[in-house]
């Protein structure tokens, strides 16, 4: 059985209808947290999937590249559940691959505006409300793309890049007034978007899988439980942390 380590606490999961967002919000469901699902897309499975664990739950459409949204995203979580005690900042876009003389300011603007800014928007947001209530713990989805270099992806690599930066100064900034703030590095994990830059064609995935010391792709299941515990006072002394969740790729 999992303890409801949450129990009556209030999470923000953005990127929540799909994949890894999908998965950590019903986690953090199962351990009793009311759960803010928040979207460009709504898909009702994950809002089902969280009530029949047991959890309440509410969507969100937001934009997170858009401060009007991410602003009215967080007031109507304070307005639904009155706090806010965690966030799992998830929304995030795949690049088109392309060389750094390739990439177009419009794939350079969309992806910068999303992965990076979006996350900002939401720590912006969420901090203030944090702030209110002493205490809260973050969680931003960076990706081993912000460790290393990958070449095909400028964007995304520069973008996640940031993240990782802006999670270091976020921690710093809110040490001491009981906001932990944390990023997740995935590595290859088996989603939507893996199979959209797959193609879903074996051979690539074949060599996806290759490349990782682990011999395989990872579950979303792997890359929420780390998001959780990160959440949880199991991490009270984990601030500022890029943790990979990649199965080995960057010990190579």
């Amino acid at each position: 059985m999992i303890e409801n380590i949450f129990e009556n606490k209030v999470a923000i999961v953005t990127g929540g209808s799909f994949g890894i967002g999908r998965t950590t919000a019903v986690a953090f469901a199962k351990r009793g947290a009311n759960v803010v699902v928040v979207d460009c897309i709504e898909d009702n499975e994950t809002l089902n999937l969280i009530r029949a664990s047991g959890g309440k739950t509410i969507f969100v459409k937001c934009d997170v590249s858009k401060e009007k949204e991410v602003k009215m995203m967080v007031e109507k979580t304070i307005k639904t559940f009155g706090r806010l005690d965690y966030a799992f900042n998830n929304a995030g876009i795949e690049e088109v691959s392309a060389k750094t003389h390739e990439c177009t300011e419009e794939v350079w603007d969309r992806t910068i505006g999303v992965n990076l800014k979006g996350i900002w928007l939401c720590m912006k947001y969420e901090i203030q409300q944090m702030l209110k209530g002493g205490k809260g713990a973050i969680v931003n989805t960076a990706s081993i793309a912000g460790l290393v270099g990958f070449p095909g992806l400028p964007a995304y690599t520069a973008s996640k890049h940031g993240i990782i930066g802006l999670t270091k100064t976020a921690a710093l900034e809110y040490a001491k007034l009981g906001i932990r703030v944390n990023a997740i590095c995935p590595g290859v994990i088996k989603t939507a978007m893996v199979d959209r830059f797959t193609g879903k064609k074996k051979e690539v995935e074949k060599q996806f899988e290759n490349m990782e010391p682990i011999g395989r792709m990872g579950q979303p299941e792997e890359v929420a439980e780390a998001a959780i515990w990160l959440c949880s006072d199991a991490a009270s002394f984990v601030t500022g942390h890029a943790m990979a969740v990649d199965g080995g790729w960057i010990a190579q």
